[in-house]
């Protein structure tokens, strides 16, 4: 049901998600080739040649952060179990957090240390999907309000 905000809150959430997969995290200079961190894997720049390559892939942080993300797709059509529907955004938070977690740790084995490193457009995303998320969280408890309200004036 789209006329919920939950429901326009959990699709940002995934589309936030989806959108990590796509962009850089961390990116640092070493030696005359740059590194950067996706949650697809780690790409090595030569500078001169301007050829780039995959030097790493993390297979199963691709898997885990796809999940997350569809979940929250699939939670927008748990409309008629609220219940259900505030589990799995539970569920999907604590997701998100050990994501940010294993971005994070997947950031600090950078090649040339995160002293000199330059943080990316997708180092914020898995906060602002972890905001999505606990504003649609808040939307399913007012759902909840209105329907007790609701309930007490029959």
């Amino acid at each position: 049901m789209i006329q919920r905000v939950q429901s326009v809150w959990l699709l940002l959430t995934s589309l936030t998600l989806f959108v990590l997969l796509a962009l850089p995290i961390v990116s640092t200079l070493d030696k005359g080739t740059e590194f950067s961190i996706y949650a697809h894997g780690l790409h090595h720049k030569a500078v001169t040649a301007g050829s780039e390559l995959i030097v790493d892939l993390f297979l199963p942080l691709i898997i885990f952060t796809a999940a997350v993300a569809l979940l929250s797709l699939v939670n927008i059509f748990m409309f008629r179990n609220r219940l259900l529907q505030k589990r799995i955004c539970i569920m999907i938070i604590l997701g998100i957090l050990a994501l940010g977690v294993w971005i994070g740790w997947m950031a600090s084995e950078i090649p040339g240390g995160l002293e000199n490193a330059s943080y990316k457009a997708g180092t914020f995303l898995p906060l602002l999907a972890l905001i999505f998320c606990i504003l649609s969280l808040r939307g399913i408890r007012k759902d909840e309000q209105l329907i007790r309200s609701a309930d007490r004036l029959r």
